[in-house]
């Protein structure tokens, strides 16, 4: 799966923390993230990430690009609440996107860890949503 990893600054350590304890699992997908996450992850797991712009530059509207063509499986986006972002209309865009697209998203740690575990237990399979139509089969 095609998984973007995304935090604002005061959740940086904390995402670094999480793909350390779920490197095991993330090591089997395809990693993406904005700049300085990416980089940050990858220092301090050696795992490869696909580096975009930085959050404020334009990374999400890359992600979310990404997001809009189907080309991503699950976004992990460890955002902050209690900060102003300069760059809010693109993290609102992001999370719509993840909605209209069907995209599981996770905004805290509590629920990314829910859906690395679902990951490695083979949950992901709504993936395979089949549409016909105006119709969505779920094939299980």
């Amino acid at each position: 799966m095609k998984i973007a990893l995304i935090a604002h600054d005061r959740k940086k350590d904390l995402m670094v923390k999480l793909v350390t304890a779920y490197q095991p699992i993330l090591e089997k997908h395809e990693l993406f993230a904005t700049g300085t996450t990416g980089g940050r992850i990858s220092e301090a797991t050696g795992l490869p990430v696909h580096r975009f712009k930085s959050g404020p530059l334009g990374g999400d509207q890359q992600i979310g690009a990404m997001i809009s063509e189907d080309a991503l499986d699950m976004v992990i986006f460890l955002r902050d609440p209690l900060a102003a972002q300069p760059h809010e209309p693109d993290v609102t865009a992001l999370i719509r996107l993840s909605d209209v697209y069907e995209i599981p998203l996770a905004t805290n740690i509590g629920t990314a860890e829910i859906l690395l575990r679902g990951l490695a237990a083979g949950f992901a399979d709504f993936r395979e949503i089949i549409h016909e139509g105006d119709r969505q089969v779920i094939a299980f």
